[in-house]
């Protein structure tokens, strides 16, 4: 059997119920308005072929991650786990952890980050606004700096809300813009278009056993930078 290359060996995590899969910074989780092909398109082709499904094959997205960020993506391979995995996101219950490259130190070597942040949908972008802003929405983040280089900064956040945009927008908000993203801040982008955000860890429940759960998302390859931080993650 001969298994998609560019995913099978991608998979982090994989029953009958959930599969976990590294995502990479020029992919889509979903399909937008370019008609690339997505992350989920080549997970139920790697299903489909794996386990010989002639038919349409289940898959239910559990959460997104921005293109330009690479890492653990979640997905539900029965409705079932579809269900019981949002239900544990809208009440929290999954931890997710990122590491995020940047080039002004934060104030603080760990805080509690708390905006208010307002998206536009016609800029794909999300401002910090006021608590009675429009539209507004609370997002909170922790962040702990792991290492510096003679450059850079590598950070540890963890989500405690799922915003659009939220680690960009409020990392840019304290002045500290993530590596290549010009969206947030940054002076110039990555050459590969990516930015040095990545999810690097999830951890819950599984929804159906009761077992934790913890996947951890190796670096990007071939990038310098990564290479640099990895003796501290």
């Amino acid at each position: 059997m001969l298994l998609p290359e560019s995913i099978s060996g991608r998979i982090l995590y994989e029953d009958n119920h959930l599969i976990i899969v590294h995502k990479l910074a020029s992919e889509i989780v979903q399909g937008d308005k370019t008609g690339d092909k997505t992350l989920g398109d080549l997970v139920k082709a790697y299903i489909g072929e794996k386990y010989e499904k002639p038919g349409k094959v289940f898959l239910g997205v559990l959460h997104r991650i921005d293109r330009p960020v690479s890492g653990a993506v979640l997905f539900a391979r029965t409705s079932k786990a579809l269900t019981r995995m949002n239900a544990m996101l809208r009440e929290h219950k999954l931890t997710k952890t990122y590491l995020a490259v940047v080039k002004q130190r934060p104030p603080e070597q760990t805080a509690h980050l708390i905006h208010y942040l307002s998206k536009n949908e016609k800029q794909n972008k999300s401002y910090v606004t006021t608590e009675d802003g429009r539209g507004a929405k609370k997002a909170e983040l922790v962040y702990e700096v792991l290492a510096s280089s003679d450059s850079y900064h590598l950070l540890s956040v963890r989500l405690l809300t799922g915003r659009h945009h939220q680690i960009r927008a409020q990392l840019a908000a304290i002045g500290c813009p993530i590596r290549g993203d010009l969206k947030y801040g940054f002076d110039r982008p990555n050459k590969d278009g990516s930015i040095h955000l990545h999810a690097r860890s999830v951890e819950f429940m599984h929804p159906v056993r009761q077992s934790l759960v913890r996947v951890i998302c190796p670096l990007p390859e071939g990038d310098p930078l990564w290479a640099y931080f990895s003796d501290f993650v």
